[in-house]
């Protein structure tokens, strides 16, 4: 699948989309953020895990503003709900995604980045909402994933004082979980994506889908749909397989480094 605004190259069972607007910093149009709905509804067959980046020097520096109309009330509400699906296509699709993040990750770009499982940044990384020197409200579900990385009160002073975090500082605020020297984060995004797409699938679907919805449940509630989610994923033959495997001594331990 190749648009003008999104591009998908498969590599085994690894999708890897690339946000195409170079010249435009990556800023996310209507066009875009329907396009990247459409790629994770839409993953070719025998995908099992996602990369996204961006092309050019920045991963992606926002919502593009020069498509901003003035809107009443209604429509905004509208707008920020297409926003919504797009990115529940990512955090809830169908495989993990991994952010291999350069240069600008900004705005609708960090909202876009916290959809995403995990994430990797490189030495040019920054990370920045200026929402609130702009007049406006993140609007793309950042305020419900960005403080479950960083935090209520980091995103606060965030969207206060426009301030920003650089890559060394990102990743020690939980922006990121891995950060690696220029220009390598796409090809350690890879690295992690084709691990990730060797792992039990129902593993990784529990992952993606329980795991967060555990951490938001009460404990009583959330012990019980981890042990329901515990009883389906072993059942299922893979990962059967893969316990026979280990305790036949043809699957390797778990080892320091």
């Amino acid at each position: 699948m190749t648009s003008s605004d999104i591009q998908i190259e498969q590599r085994g069972a690894v999708a890897v989309i690339r946000l195409n607007r170079a010249a435009k910093r990556n800023a996310i149009s209507d066009k875009l953020v329907l396009a990247i709905r459409d790629a994770f509804v839409k993953l070719p067959a025998g995908t099992r895990a996602a990369v996204l980046h961006g092309a050019g020097d920045h991963f992606c520096a926002g919502l593009d503003l020069s498509e901003i109309q003035e809107r009443d009330a209604g429509a905004g509400l509208h707008h920020s709900r297409m926003w919504h699906a797009a990115l529940e296509e990512v955090q809830f699709g169908p495989v993990p995604v991994v952010a291999a993040l350069h240069g600008a990750v900004v705005g609708g770009g960090l909202e876009l980045a916290a959809s995403c499982h995990v994430r990797v940044a490189d030495d040019t990384t920054f990370y920045a909402l200026p929402e609130g020197s702009r007049g406006i409200f993140v609007g793309g579900g950042g305020s419900v994933r960005i403080p479950r990385l960083i935090g209520v009160a980091r995103m606060t002073d965030m969207m206060l004082t426009g301030r920003v975090y650089d890559a060394a500082d990102g990743e020690r605020a939980g922006f990121a979980q891995y950060l690696v020297p220029q220009g390598q984060a796409l090809a350690k995004a890879l690295e992690l994506a084709e691990r990730i797409a060797q792992n039990a699938p129902l593993t990784n679907y529990a992952l993606m889908h329980a795991l967060p919805r555990i951490a938001e449940q009460p404990a009583d509630q959330g012990y019980l749909t981890e042990a329901l989610m515990a009883a389906i994923a072993q059942s299922a033959p893979e990962a059967k397989e893969r316990v026979r495997a280990f305790l036949e001594g043809r699957a390797g331990k778990v080892s320091k480094g």
